[in-house]
């Protein structure tokens, strides 16, 4: 498969409010979509199900990706393009799900024709072993190991599950500014030479997110 081929990320539709993501400083138009990067981001409303309810692949071989609910993106584009977000955010920098099997998840993607690119190894902050990261386009999908001696951990029949997002930003100290107590206390990210900031519950997003520098 050709990396023209790969799939690659089209639409996101959140259990999300769009009055909540406009308080945020996104960019949102009056149906309840908005464009960040690439993709198209349709807030569904918090009803609408839990945290990402769908994701829409282009160039997918398959939609059975071990629990991650998927659609075909259409043929039709699905792409408008927004003004620039008074938050800063330029792009998805990546996708978070988690798996209690991760050579599972890991055989699906990959069957799927997701472009597989490293394994990591090492402890993070929240206690995670190992992370396994896919290009999709603009983006990452970053899948993460559940932690050892969790509850979720132990039940390793139990699907792969979408968790939250991650935005990219030119200048996350000004994202700071921007939201100010919506936001937490900005620190170094785990890749080298970048820094994140993650959104506080209070503002409401329907799911984590968070902020980091380019």
């Amino acid at each position: 498969m050709s990396d023209a081929a790969r799939p690659s990320l089209a639409r996101l539709t959140l259990a999300a409010d769009s009055a909540a993501w406009r308080a945020a400083g996104f960019e949102v138009w009056e149906d309840g979509a908005t464009a960040i990067g690439e993709v198209t981001v349709t807030l569904a409303g918090r009803d609408a199900g839990r945290r990402i309810v769908i994701w829409s692949l282009r160039d997918v071989s398959a939609t059975e990706l071990d629990g991650l609910p998927t659609e075909e993106a259409s043929a039709a584009p699905l792409h408008r393009t927004a003004g620039a977000h008074p938050n800063g955010a330029e792009r998805i920098d990546h996708v978070v799900a988690f798996s209690p099997n991760l050579e599972r998840t890991i055989a699906a993607l990959r069957a799927a024709g997701l472009d597989f690119r490293r394994l990591r190894e090492g402890p993070t902050p929240a206690g995670a072993q190992r992370q396994a990261f896919f290009r999709v386009g603009e983006a990452i999908l970053e899948v993460v190991e559940h932690p050892p001696g969790t509850p979720a951990a132990e039940d390793r029949d139990a699907p792969a599950a979408f968790y939250g997002l991650a935005f990219a930003t030119a200048d996350l100290d000004a994202t700071a500014r921007t939201l100010g107590p919506l936001l937490g206390d900005v620190r170094d990210a785990v890749q080298p030479g970048r820094r994140i900031a993650t959104v506080r519950r209070e503002a409401g997003l329907g799911l984590p997110v968070a902020f980091m520098s380019i």
